[in-house]
């Protein structure tokens, strides 16, 4: 009696790598790594129950000097790309198609080389 004992060759499969086959985007690891740091608000001229029930809630806890209130999200993207203006403009994009709803959210995006 013979056990097959081959092993399949391995492929390293990383969430990295699977993310870039989906969308046809290219990893380098000679790319630096950059962090964006993304605020998306809602535009002025839109209302905001959520920031006007934390502003009633701050208003009960006594905090009578707070006028106004917005609610918005953070959002922190790890990405490689070769240089500091591919980094922002794939961050931009990444708002422009997913992060935020333009109709009715601005955002606003920083750069910088993510601490290693």
């Amino acid at each position: 009696m013979t056990s097959d004992t081959t092993t399949p060759p391995t492929t390293a499969t990383t969430t990295e790598t699977i993310a870039a086959e989906e969308t046809g985007a290219q990893t380098s690891p000679a790319q630096p790594i950059w962090l964006a740091r993304i605020h998306v608000t809602l535009k002025p001229v839109v209302l905001d129950p959520q920031g006007k029930a934390v502003l009633h809630g701050l208003h009960q806890l006594g905090y009578a000097g707070v006028t106004d209130v917005r609610v918005g999200k953070y959002l922190e993207v790890t990405m490689a790309a070769p240089d500091e203006a591919a980094a922002e403009a794939a961050a931009r994009q990444m708002c422009d198609r997913l992060l935020a709803n333009p109709v009715i959210e601005r955002y606003d995006v920083e750069v910088s080389l993510r601490d290693q």
